[in-house]
């Protein structure tokens, strides 16, 4: 049996319902606003959090100077389809591209995030 569930992924940002809206327009789910948080749930029950940090610094990709720490993979049916609707919501194509199945992009805060074919 299982010590705990996942209920959702939280990440640190300066603008908790910009990057809701982002994230919630990108995958179709629902914002909703918390006390403390703004979340974006799924039909199905995922959920990702979205909490404001004072003085936040984005991540440095792909150095480490300030790492990542964590980022999404998002699987899309068309990587140039899924790039012109990802920019078009705020989002910025990172210059460093390591593969050719995959395509990296900073989200409005500047998280690192990643349109995947399956």
């Amino acid at each position: 049996m299982a010590i705990a569930r996942f209920p959702s992924i939280v990440i640190d940002c300066p603008d908790p319902d910009a990057l809701a809206r982002f994230y919630g327009t990108m995958l179709d789910w629902k914002v909703e606003a918390r006390p403390d948080w703004v979340e974006i749930r799924a039909d199905y029950g995922a959920c990702i959090s979205f909490q404001q940090v004072e003085d936040y610094s984005a991540p440095v990709w792909p150095g480490q100077l300030s790492p990542q720490q964590m980022h999404l993979d998002v699987v899309v049916d068309d990587l140039d389809e899924g790039e012109a609707a990802v920019i078009a919501l705020g989002a910025t194509k990172h210059d460093h591209q390591p593969g050719t199945t995959f395509r990296v992009f900073l989200d409005p805060a500047g998280h690192p995030f990643c349109l995947c074919l399956d």
